[in-house]
Order: structure tokens, then sequence, then C-alpha cells
């Protein structure tokens, strides 16, 4: 490998390496202001999105957003988030819904939101 390629895999590696610091203290500042821990799935979103779900210890959840799976895995790391590999039955349960989402999904199901 050429020294040029070298400099551009390695800029390249600390570039996700500080992406995936940023998204690791928002999660963390997320498990903070929700009962000081989280849970989480990665999941894929598309070629070049991959989404974190959190689940904090208080049924709130969030979301963050990675470029890629493997930034998305390492920011979870860094956070300390007990990762999930689906969002299932026991994770669900965990969430509490607010009044608002709980309005906005009657309002789609009762057709809420058509244009005019």
């Amino acid at each position: 490998m050429s020294s040029e390629a070298e400099t551009t895999d390695a800029r390249a590696a600390a570039r996700d390496q500080r992406r995936a610091k940023r998204i690791a203290r928002s999660i963390q500042s997320f498990a903070a202001r929700h009962g000081g821990s989280a849970e989480g799935v990665v999941e894929y979103v598309g070629r070049n999105v991959t989404r974190i779900v959190l689940v904090g210890a208080d049924g709130a959840w969030g979301d963050q957003v990675a470029p890629r799976h493997e930034i998305a895995v390492r920011a979870a790391e860094l956070a300390g988030l007990t990762l999930h590999d689906s969002f299932d039955g026991e994770l669900a349960l965990k969430v509490r819904t607010s009044p608002y989402e709980w309005s906005r999904m009657a309002g789609i199901q009762l057709g809420g939101g058509r244009a005019a």
C-alpha cells in the first residue's frame, strides 16, 4: 500500500473515531437524562445510514443516527450502551410513550394529516 493510501486510510479511521465519540457523548447524555442508563438496538436504515434506537431506564426513547453500521456499534460500545440484537418484546415493554406519541398514532389511524 502506498504512503498516500495509508495516510488517507488513517484520516478516515480518525474521522470515524471522532464521529463515534460524538455519538457516544449524545448517548451518554440521553442515558443521564433518563434514569442513568439506556439500552438500544442498532438498525440499518439505508446504504449510508444506521440508527441507534435508545430506551432509557425511565422508559423514554430516542435515537441517534450514524453514517455507517461500524460507527454506530463503536459509539454504542464507547457509551457503555447495552445492545440488543433486535427490538424484541422485552425491550419494547420498557418503552413508555407520551401523550404526544399516542395522539400522533391515533391521528394516523384516524386519517389525520390528510391533504385537503
